[in-house]
Formats: C-alpha cells, structure tokens, sequence
C-alpha cells in the first residue's frame, strides 16, 4: 500500500492534526497535539482523540507491507490523562504476523515520556 498517499488522502488526521513521523515494516509513529476542543467535560483528553491517534498509528503499521489490512479487534487502557498542549506520541510495534491476521502494541506517550495509554490491535489482510 502506498502510505504516503494515503496519509496525504485522509481528511480525520488532517482535522486533528495527526501527523505522521515515521513508517517502516511493521512500524509507525505518530504524534498529535491536544487542543482544547479536545478536551472532555474534566478538562482533559476525551479518550476518544487517544483512541484515534493510537489506531491511526495501528492502521499505518499493518498497512506498510504489500497488502491491505483493517482492524479486526481492538482494546485500549488508560494509564494518565492527555492535557491540553501536550504533545502525545503513539508508536505502532508488529508483535505477531500470520497468513490473514497481525497483532500490534501501540504505545501513546506524552513529550516527558509519560505513558498515556497501551493499545493492543488485531490486523485482518483483506
């Protein structure tokens, strides 16, 4: 899959202002900054906008091999909250890759290394 082109195509990453810092096989990272449209009623991250880095960060992962690929599953824990200015990283790690499915660990931190959230997803080759 071309990811360049992709990245250059997705409207969501644009709005948010998710930007793409590195791809390689299995691999990706991405960083984005939270604003205070991004905050919830506690003032702080909706998890939502972790939720969204992490899997973009997921999809260009599974996506930088000569196949195209889609989450089948996946599941996020919380560890601190995301605040406003902060610069959140997520980076995408292959763990596992079989004939129809991959397994991924995205990891969001923030610019003092402070980790945010663990994602885990599973990959379906389509």
């Amino acid at each position: 899959m071309d990811t360049e082109a992709l990245y250059k195509s997705d409207p969501a990453l644009k709005i948010l202002g998710i930007q793409l810092i590195s791809i390689g096989s299995g691999r990706a990272e991405m960083t984005m900054t939270v604003t205070p449209e991004m905050n919830n009623a506690y003032g702080i991250c909706h998890g939502g906008y972790i939720f969204t880095l992490a899997d973009s960060a997921f999809a260009y992962a599974c996506n930088s091999y000569d196949f195209d690929a889609v989450a089948q599953t996946c599941t996020i824990d919380y560890m601190r909250p995301g605040k406003t200015g902060s610069l959140l990283t997520a980076v995408a790690e292959q763990k596992s890759q079989g004939r129809l499915t991959g397994l991924y660990d995205i990891t969001i931190s923030d610019e003092d290394q402070k980790i945010i959230a663990f994602f885990r997803g599973k990959s379906f080759r389509v």
